[in-house]
């Protein structure tokens, strides 16, 4: 068998580690084009006392509320899924959130 060449060994090194390295790419269960709006009325969302337009929200009936917080500007939206006013949440992992909403896991960071 004639020797393999340096240039040879090293595209098939480079492509067994890209191999190896494919599954690595799907940490999350689940993708963000994937994942649908968040509903108030999900179990989730009411446990957590969710809305999806902050400015309904009466701060006397919820006292952690503060005028001006909502999802758009908590540490827990990710920006870079956003899908026009929705993006994923760490609060919420398999659905999507309203930027303009709010609940009781709102985080300035």
């Amino acid at each position: 068998m004639p020797p393999v060449s340096h240039n040879r060994r090293r595209l098939l090194n480079q492509l067994a580690l890209g191999a190896a390295a494919l599954p690595l790419l799907r940490l999350s269960p689940a993708r963000a084009y994937d994942l649908q709006h968040l509903s108030p009325d999900d179990p989730a969302a009411k446990a957590l006392h969710y809305v999806a337009d902050a400015t309904t929200i009466d701060p006397k009936s919820e006292p952690d509320f503060t005028a001006g917080s909502h999802c758009g500007n908590c540490a827990l939206y990710h920006f870079s899924q956003a899908r026009g006013d929705w993006a994923s949440c760490d609060a919420f992992t398999t659905k999507f959130v309203n930027s303009k909403g709010w609940c009781l896991s709102y985080n300035t960071g």
